[in-house]
C-alpha cells in the first residue's frame, strides 16, 4: 500500500481501493456534496454510503459533477433493515440506484444481519450481481455465526464484510475467518468517532510518526488488511485522512495498537440491535 490509488482485490477479481470516504450522518444536499466533492480532488476514488443516511442522491450529484469516468470510482451503498427480503431488498436496490444516479453499483451490501431475513436479502443480492447491476455483493456487521449460516445456503460467498473496527474492538476471530474465507474486512468508525485524540497510546503514537491520531489509526487498518472509510465534513481532514502512504508503523507499534482492544463498541451489537 504505498498511495491512495492502491487497492485490494475481491475473490471476484475486483478492485476495491484500500481507502475511501464514509458519508455516515453527512447530511444531503451541500454538506454530503462537499465533502465528496473534497475527496474526489484528493485522489479519493471510493465513496460508501447507505440507503439509510439519506444521502445518496447528493453522493450521486458529487460523482457526476466530478467528470472522473465511471470506471474509475467504487461506490457502496446498502440495502436498510426494514427493507430486507427478496423482494423488497430488489426494490430497495433499484431505488438507491436511481438516488445514485448510477447504471451499476459496485459494491452492495446487507446493512445489518436481520433475523430470519437475510438469508432472502442475500438471494437478491445474489441476482443483482448475476444481472450485472452489481460488480460485488458482501455483508456489513455480520459475525462468524452469520457468515457460516448464509454461507451454508448461498450460492456466491460475500466479497466483503464492513465492520465496527478500530484499536479498542479488534475482534480478531472475525478478521481471521474472513481472511481464511477470502472475504475482504473493512472497517466503519475506524477512529472511534474521535475518541482517538483521547487515547494516550495513540496520542504518543502519532508524536514518534508525526502524524496525527487519526492518520495512526488508519495506518493500522492498512497493515492489517482492512479497507478503510473515514469520515469527514472538512476538506482538510478529508485531504489529512489520505496521507497514509508515506509511513509505515513497526511490528512493535503493530501490536501495541492490538493491545488497547477492551471489546468496547461505538455503534450496535450486531447480535442485538434494533431497526
Amino acid at each position: 500500500m504505498k498511495s491512495i490509488n492502491d487497492s485490494t482485490v475481491l475473490a471476484n477479481g475486483v478492485h476495491m481501493p484500500w481507502l475511501g470516504l464514509g458519508v455516515f450522518k453527512t447530511q444531503e444536499g451541500e454538506e454530503v456534496e462537499n465533502s465528496v466533492r473534497y475527496a474526489l480532488e484528493a485522489g479519493y476514488r471510493h465513496i460508501d454510503t447507505a440507503a439509510i443516511y439519506r444521502n445518496e442522491e447528493g453522493v450521486g450529484r458529487a460523482v457526476q459533477a466530478s467528470g472522473i469516468a465511471r470506471e474509475e470510482l467504487f461506490i457502496t451503498t446498502k440495502v436498510w433493515n426494514t427493507e430486507q427480503g427478496y423482494e423488497t431488498t430488489l426494490a430497495a436496490f433499484e431505488e438507491s440506484r436511481q438516488k445514485l444516479g448510477l447504471e451499476y453499483v459496485d459494491l452492495y451490501l446487507i446493512h445489518w444481519a436481520v433475523k430470519e431475513k437475510y438469508k432472502e436479502t442475500w438471494r437478491a443480492l445474489e441476482k443483482l450481481y448475476k444481472d450485472g447491476l452489481v460488480r460485488a455483493i458482501g455483508v456489513s456487521n455480520f459475525q462468524v455465526h452469520h457468515l457460516q449460516d448464509l454461507m451454508a445456503t448461498a450460492n456466491v460467498k460475500p466479497m466483503v464484510n464492513q465492520v465496527e473496527y478500530h484499536p479498542y474492538l479488534t475482534q480478531k476471530e472475525l478478521l481471521a475467518f474472513c481472511k481464511q474465507e477470502g472475504i475482504q474486512f473493512e472497517a466503519w468508525s475506524p477512529i472511534m468517532r474521535g475518541r482517538v485524540n483521547d487515547e494516550p497510546v495513540i496520542v504518543q503514537l502519532a508524536e514518534k510518526y508525526g502524524k496525527t491520531p487519526a492518520q495512526i489509526v488508519l495506518r493500522w487498518d492498512l497493515q492489517h488488511g482492512v479497507v478503510t472509510i473515514p469520515k469527514s465534513v472538512r476538506r482538510e481532514r478529508v485531504i489529512e485522512n489520505a496521507q497514509l502512504f508515506d509511513f509505515e508503523l513497526s511490528a512493535e507499534d503493530m501490536a501495541t495498537l492490538d493491545g488497547l482492544n477492551r471489546e468496547q463498541r461505538f455503534g450496535s451489537d450486531p447480535d442485538n440491535f434494533s431497526f
